[in-house]
């Protein structure tokens, strides 16, 4: 074979090696930018915990083919009035009872989350499936069970249970949405 022919022969190798490497490095550009626009805040907070970002982003998309799995189901319009309705009887009680109502809620919001079809057996993995189709109010809901456990030991006052009950608010109107394109994934919906 003439040079020229293995010049051309390693030239077309290299172009080739180029273009995996440049498809590699859109897909991985992509991916983080699919991760990042998904989880928001949650994906900072991921990867900031975890330290490498692939090791992050493959814990983030083990949450999303997780979730997948799960059988998700919006309230029924009775259960979403009742558990509305013992929401405000947690919030009347707070006035009176701070520390039994921030308890109450951590309850409430584990009731709502069971009906609606997320295991509950473990905290962390409650957040983590959470953070899939509520990455705003993920963080809340660490804060305020963070608060709760504390409050357990006795070290917590009247501002920090206010807080707690707060985030506890805002990740509780969120499970009892009823919009059923707000519980499937972003992907599910396009």
């Amino acid at each position: 074979m003439p040079v020229w022919g293995w010049i051309l022969i390693a030239a077309i190798v290299v172009i080739a090696i180029l273009a995996v490497i440049v498809a590699r490095s859109v897909s991985s550009r992509q991916r983080t930018d699919r991760l990042r626009g998904r989880f928001g805040p949650e994906y900072e907070r991921t990867v900031g915990e975890v330290g490498n970002l692939d090791a992050a982003e493959d814990e983030l998309a083990a949450r999303e083919r997780k979730r997948e799995k799960l059988d998700i189901v919006p309230l029924t319009p009775e259960a979403q009035a009742k558990y509305a309705d013992s929401w405000r009887t947690v919030q009347i009680e707070f006035v009176d009872n701070p520390s039994s109502a921030v308890g109450a809620a951590d309850r409430l919001v584990i009731q709502v989350m069971r009906e609606r079809g997320y295991p509950i057996d473990d905290f962390d993995q409650r957040a983590a499936d959470i953070s899939v189709d509520h990455p705003k109010v993920v963080e809340n809901y660490r804060t305020a069970h963070g608060i709760y456990l504390a409050q357990e030991q006795g070290g917590v006052g009247t501002e920090e249970q206010r807080e707690a009950f707060v985030h506890y608010r805002a990740l509780f109107e969120k499970l009892l949405e009823t919009d059923e394109n707000k519980d499937k994934p972003k992907e599910a919906r396009a």
